[in-house]
């Protein structure tokens, strides 16, 4: 009886490379797929970061004169807050951005030191809501509910009296202006708060 050697190009033979190069491939795929989820979960560029927030916004000077009603925000890339409220404030303005000016101050900016001061920013996020001849109707401190900014846009686009002026909790990061920058007679502590709205 004599032995016959197996072929070697029998259909188990050849299924060896292609299992491994599928496995390899897929193995890939997985890294780059992980590294693309692990790096756009940490990156500071995200679509929501401050930074871009504020270059997208309306210069200050422009919101205070180009006729339309203003929603002014006083933060600062370290504020956990500010950075908390940035993804609602991403969707509110494209709800409203047409109509409303959305503008951002960086309290770390020396450029607003005589806002920060004239409008006694102690806490951040702190919000403006001016109307369209650019005074001050409300302002809110703290972390705010999406509706209520949404309710209170709403009545400034409609000239109407903001339906939102009590006080609401939230989330709020204390901001001392530099000692050089704050008016004569105030106290070296900062005015400890929660969130809150009060009338202009």
């Amino acid at each position: 009886m004599t032995n016959t050697p197996k072929s070697t190009n029998s259909p188990d033979s050849n299924k060896f490379p292609s299992n491994k190069l599928r496995n390899v491939l897929i193995a890939g795929v997985a890294i780059v797929l992980s590294a693309l989820v692990a790096w756009g979960v940490k990156s500071p560029a995200s679509s929501t970061s401050m930074d871009a927030m504020a270059k997208a916004s309306v210069p200050y000077e422009q919101a205070l004169s180009n006729g339309k009603p203003s929603l002014v925000e006083f933060y600062a890339n370290w504020c956990s807050a500010c950075r908390a409220m940035a993804p609602e404030l991403v969707v509110l303005k494209k709800s409203y951005g047409k109509d409303v000016n959305f503008v951002m101050l960086n309290v770390d900016n020396d450029k607003w030191l005589p806002e920060v001061t004239h409008y006694k920013i102690d806490g951040i996020p702190h919000f403006l809501y001016l109307n369209q001849q650019g005074e001050v109707k409300a302002e809110a401190i703290g972390k705010q509910p999406s509706k209520v900014v949404s309710e209170n846009l709403q009545a400034l686009v409609n000239r109407s009296d903001l339906p939102h002026l009590q006080a609401s909790t939230g989330q709020t990061t204390q901001y001392q202006a530099p000692a050089a920058t704050r008016t004569e007679g105030s106290t070296d502590d900062p005015r400890s708060h929660g969130a809150q709205v009060k009338a202009g």
